[in-house]
């Protein structure tokens, strides 16, 4: 029976309850629902508007309500439309007429919202948490491959001498900003919308500072029509759903690159890998596959709640069920994938030797050759145009740099000299580097401290 027929002298027909209601998805908020249902009711005893016994009966079936909902006890119907008000019909079936009073002094607007934004504070907390252990991850790959030398690309071509472990810090750092804007857009997610009503407050004597207190909430949203017509905190935490798994498809995209055998630089374990139903040799990197491919998920998550909110006008519109497929997929979709990114890379093996083999042989040295020539005087433009001769004529002899005669070094410049070969050494190029945040050896080693002391 539905709780607003009041108005209504024809009943709506199962197809248009079918449309209209959202409790095949929304149920997942089930506990949010009760949590907030059990701060209201003892708002609205505490304030005297209802009495205290109904008080009293009402916490304690919803109590017994969320129990059985987690023993599978309780089964929600599409004619109750959602959760609220399905929680709502099993209550006043248990306890009358007394289970009606609970809806004193709130409307469905601001109910939602409160559960969607206790629902997302608790998520931001599992995603900080998987977060964190990717975090811990990286820094342990770091700190075992500061000695693994690998090239640095740009363009996807082999650019500059780099370690593997300088290669991990830069993704670290990504992550770290990911973790510092979920961080920071908790800040908005943890304020209160109960005891908006509708859209202009009630003309009870409510305590929504009492709510927020006993909600958890770091404060009150001041404005009752803004309270229940926005959504800008859940688009702002898909966006950051979506710049994670956009980070993630990055390293996942180069993981894949990687476990190629035109690169063998790693190969991922075979608990990560799947293999073909035609090609007995393969072994597929699906796992990063299928992170790089969620991440568009996301993206999608993210184009809908923005499509959703775009031409709404203030305040409740029903368009604004729609919100919460959006924001429980991008939040179970980033969790499952950082757990198994996680996983993934803390099992893979890398190959060192292959990746110093490609780092010695990319020409890579070339920019040390020009700034050991820009040392002896010459202007950097003109050592660029001197070094890239070089280069062409190793590629024609098929030779490194290094492999060069004195005499082959003199053809180009007399101002080379025998300790080019010190200077233009993969590892001395790395060494070599002296600005802040650089591949050095020192660098990354003082990089890895400073994340331990944090």
């Amino acid at each position: 029976m539905k709780l607003w027929k009041g108005r209504f002298s024809k009943a709506s027909t199962s197809s248009a309850d079918e449309f209209n209601a959202s409790i095949q998805f929304d149920q997942k908020m089930y506990k949010e629902d009760i949590t907030g249902s059990i701060a209201h009711a003892k708002m609205l005893g505490k304030q005297g508007i209802i009495p205290q016994e109904d008080v009293d009966l009402i916490i304690k079936t919803l109590g017994e309500i969320l129990e059985d909902i987690e023993a599978g006890k309780v089964e929600f119907t599409i004619e109750a439309e959602d959760i609220h008000m399905n929680i709502e019909t099993v209550l006043t079936q248990r306890i009358g007429d007394v289970g009606k009073k609970l809806h004193t002094a709130r409307s469905r607007n601001d109910q939602v919202n409160v559960d969607i934004r206790l629902y997302m504070k608790k998520e931001t907390s599992a995603i900080d948490t998987l977060l964190a252990e990717l975090l811990e991850a990286l820094a342990k790959l770091a700190k075992e491959h500061q000695d693994t030398v690998m090239p640095g690309y740009t363009h996807l071509q082999r650019a500059q001498p780099v370690t593997l472990a300088y290669h991990l810090l830069a993704y670290y750092q990504m992550f770290s900003r990911d973790k510092e804007r979920f961080a920071d857009c908790l800040t908005r997610i943890d304020r209160l919308p109960l005891g908006s009503g509708a859209l202009a407050g009630t003309t009870y004597n409510t305590d929504r500072d009492f709510l927020a207190e006993e909600l958890g909430f770091a404060s009150v949203l001041p404005n009752g029509m803004d309270a229940v017509a926005d959504r800008d905190f859940a688009i702002e935490f898909i966006n950051c759903c979506a710049i994670t798994m956009m980070h993630l498809s990055r390293f996942c995209e180069e993981l894949i690159n990687w476990s190629s055998v035109e690169f063998s630089f790693i190969e991922m374990d075979d608990a990560y890998s799947t293999g073909s139903s035609i090609m007995p040799q393969k072994k597929n990197p699906d796992m990063a596959e299928l992170i790089r491919g969620k991440s568009g998920r996301v993206y999608g998550d993210l184009m809908s709640l923005l499509t959703i909110c775009k031409g709404l006008p203030l305040a409740y519109n029903k368009d604004l069920q729609e919100d919460k497929e959006p924001i429980f997929d991008a939040a179970d979709t980033l969790k499952a994938s950082i757990g198994i990114f996680t996983e993934m890379i803390l099992t893979m093996h890398v190959r060192k030797e292959k990746m110093e083999s490609a780092a010695k042989y990319g020409y890579m040295n070339a920019t040390d050759a020009a700034d050991y020539l820009v040392a002896k005087g010459i202007p950097f433009r003109d050592c660029h145009e001197i070094i890239g001769k070089i280069v062409l004529h190793c590629i024609n002899k098929g030779i490194a740099i290094e492999e060069m005669t004195m005499d082959e070094f003199k053809s180009f410049s007399d101002k080379f000299d025998e300790d080019i070969y010190e200077k233009i050494a993969i590892r001395s190029c790395i060494e070599a580097k002296k600005s802040k945040g650089s591949t050095s050896f020192e660098s990354v080693k003082q990089q890895l401290a400073d994340i331990e002391s944090k």
